[in-house]
């Protein structure tokens, strides 16, 4: 039977309802202090207030797209998603090599070790040190989707060997992959790096590639079989001239919102009203919503976006005997 993997456990794909496709709920890591601390959150009151006026607008889940060693907080994860109501689907993987100075193994270990990790994460549970420490405590939170990304439009060694990672994590458990796009590009790239190592591109999600403005690439992308999540719509003015919402139009009106999925990428307190910021997160259900049904995008196409790709994405394939 069909299933997605939240932080509290597994949940049939129709219970998700409306989702946030790409968040950051606790991003609490020195690294996250000291080098990006615009992307600091580590307040958990800020988290359950921002939520909670979500889950006010109708959100139901979110898929949180932390990766391993950068402060995922499994438990703390879970706390908020009870306390709230809304699901968390937690992540494993590795992101790009900036976020991890001084942890060698994320940038030097090779495929098979990180699968090891990987695979750890979503059948046993995430570790609750994150990686972090000397021993690895299993908690009973476990990922649901797999994380990798690229700086460049051309993978590095680096980059090949996590995503080698990431398709073996897959084969082997059937967990959903979403990949981190720098400045949204290098799609195509990652499609293709994934095809070599046979993963189709129906399993994966290309994260920002909002941040290009030019319609053609993302018709290239979604062409190619990719899904494409869309997370910019927060950073401009809510309305007709909104660079996510005239892309979004143009790709329903392309027959391609089956490939569309939405989120806020929300590591960022100057979006979080929590944190003294604006719009606040849940203005993607309202005002975004509001200016994609101005320009046409029907309530059907909306809810193909928000409800029925996410159930269909963040469901685990079935694995090959």
């Amino acid at each position: 039977m069909a299933f997605v993997r939240t932080v509290t456990g597994d949940v049939p794909p129709h219970e998700l309802g409306v989702t946030y496709a790409h968040e950051h709920v606790v991003l609490d890591a020195p690294i996250a202090q000291d080098r990006f601390p615009h992307a600091f959150l580590d307040d958990d009151d800020a988290a359950l207030s921002e939520l909670r006026a979500c889950a006010e607008v109708g959100v139901k889940a979110m898929a949180d797209a932390l990766p391993c060693a950068i402060g995922r907080h499994p438990e703390r994860l879970a706390e908020i998603s009870r306390a709230v109501g809304v699901h968390i689907i937690a992540s494993t993987g590795a992101h790009t090599s900036k976020w991890y100075p001084g942890l060698s193994w994320a940038n030097e270990l090779p495929a098979p070790q990180l699968t090891e990790l990987f695979v750890a994460d979503i059948e046993i549970g995430i570790d609750r040190f994150d990686y972090c420490g000397p021993v690895i405590e299993r908690t009973p939170h476990r990922a649901g989707l797999i994380k990798v990304g690229t700086l460049q439009d051309d993978p590095n060694e680096r980059d090949r060997r996590t995503f080698a990672a990431a398709a073996a994590t897959h084969r082997r458990t059937g967990a959903p992959i979403i990949t981190h796009c720098e400045e949204g590009r290098g799609g195509r790239e990652q499609i293709e790096l994934f095809a070599e190592y046979g993963i189709s591109p129906d399993c994966v999600v290309l994260s920002h590639t909002d941040k290009v403005q030019d319609v053609g690439y993302h018709l290239d992308l979604v062409g190619a079989g990719a899904f494409l999540e869309f997370d910019q719509a927060l950073r401009h003015p809510i309305g007709p001239t909104n660079p996510t919402v005239r892309i979004v139009t143009e790709l329903v009106s392309s027959g391609f919102g089956s490939q569309v999925m939405l989120g806020t990428d929300g590591a960022r307190r100057s979006l979080l009203t929590a944190y003294g910021g604006a719009p606040g997160l849940a203005a993607l259900a309202t005002g975004v919503t509001e200016a994609l049904k101005n320009e046409g995008v029907s309530d059907e196409s909306l809810n193909t976006i928000f409800v029925d790709n996410p159930a269909r994405f963040f469901s685990f394939r079935e694995v090959a005997e």
